[in-house]
């Protein structure tokens, strides 16, 4: 009777353990929904329609980064002999304040907008594969009050805002949300 017990168990085990193999569950980041056909992505220096100097160039550095640390993809800025192409344009960059020292009245929190439109077409098949014509990234950053202090600080927060942007970009890419 014991012995049939324990082969029970056993038995019962190893079917969780086939079951929990076979549900598909992957660790974030892993899987792509991208065609098995695509290996190499042209990713050209995206279009800047700002004002904002070398943006484009900030936020295409950040996303061919992201590719090339997270994924197994060939990643190319020249779109001749890819697979597939990110197409990305830079829309429009606003900045505001957010807070205001009440004794001085002066700005000490700002806000970095950046407003973009990406999208990734196969390049055999002409099919767009992945697409947001909407794609907003806000960045705060403090100004110091102490005028020996005072030292820019949109440079590091708009660095920090590119390599958000080309994080979930990836994510988004890959995980086809």
């Amino acid at each position: 009777m014991r012995f049939l017990a324990r082969a029970s168990a056993l038995a019962a085990a190893a079917s969780l353990v086939i079951l929990a193999a076979s549900c598909g569950y992957r660790v974030a980041g892993t899987a792509s929904r991208l065609p098995p056909d695509v290996k190499v992505i042209a990713i050209p220096t995206f279009v800047n329609r700002t004002p904002k100097f070398k943006i484009e160039q900030r936020i295409t550095a950040a996303v061919m980064r992201e590719f090339i640390e997270r994924t197994s993809f060939q990643v190319t800025p020249d779109p001749a002999g890819a697979d597939a192409e990110i197409k990305g344009t830079v829309n429009s960059i606003r900045s505001g304040v957010l807070t205001f020292d009440p004794n001085t009245g002066r700005a000490t929190t700002f806000q970095i907008q950046v407003n973009s439109s990406v999208e990734l077409v196969d390049l055999h098949t002409k099919k767009v594969l992945f697409s947001n014509p909407n794609y907003i990234f806000r960045e705060e950053y403090q100004v110091s009050q102490s005028t020996p202090a005072l030292f820019e600080e949109d440079v590091p927060a708009m660095n920090r805002l590119s390599n958000d942007f080309a994080h979930t970009l990836v994510t988004d890419i890959l995980e086809n949300f």
